[in-house]
């Protein structure tokens, strides 16, 4: 972690810090401050082994959501910010967001959303930068519903000829769809490979 004063971030210094290796965090909601991240170890979700456990396939085969993407980014990254029983705190504060609006807005982060009969039931959110994708958070109002937003993502990315899923951290949660530590030395090549030619449209 890099922590200090810095110049004020703006949507162009943040894809550089992305390309990089870095990505920013607060210490919590509260905190107008932001602090700099480049993990020993990063977490990176495989495109080419992801992997669906059964009984997520049987819900996706059953589509009980809508599936939009990019219709409701601002709400996605507020409902990712709130502060709900499994989850009494985020690092996601008023810099952040504003930030990633911005980027949102220069079409470079986007939301993959679940919606049910007009209400938005869970989501996920990330930057795009050439061949990478680089995920932030996600949450869910209904059972499965970020997980559903996950399976879409990773589909839409494969599609569109994407190399790099980041993670940023692993967790038992995200094992389960096959995602890996990989050493910074490691993350650095997959990065600088991702990074090669176009930006991609997501």
């Amino acid at each position: 972690m890099r922590r200090g004063t810095y110049p004020r971030i703006t949507p162009e210094l943040l894809l550089r810090a992305y390309a990089s290796g870095l990505f920013p965090m607060a210490d919590s909601a509260d905190d107008p401050d932001l602090f700099w991240v480049e993990p020993e170890l990063r977490g990176v979700l495989p495109l080419d082994a992801f992997h669906v456990p059964k009984r997520l396939a049987r819900t996706v085969r059953q589509a009980p959501f809508e599936i939009r993407f990019d219709t409701a980014f601002d709400a996605v990254l507020a409902a990712c910010a709130q502060s709900v029983g499994n989850r009494p705190s985020t690092w996601i504060n008023s810099t952040i967001a504003e930030l990633y609006g911005n980027l949102h807005r220069l079409g470079h982060a986007h939301s993959v959303e679940a919606w049910r009969e007009g209400e938005l039931v869970g989501g996920l959110y990330g930057v795009s930068l050439r061949r990478a994708f680089f995920g932030e958070s996600m949450f869910s109002r209904e059972t499965d519903a970020s997980k559903v937003c996950l399976v879409h993502l990773v589909d839409r990315l494969r599609a569109r000829g994407f190399v790099l899923l980041d993670t940023q951290f692993t967790t038992e949660h995200l094992k389960r769809f096959g995602a890996i530590d990989v050493p910074r030395a490691d993350y650095a090549e997959m990065l600088e490979e991702a990074l090669e030619g176009p930006d991609l449209p997501f």
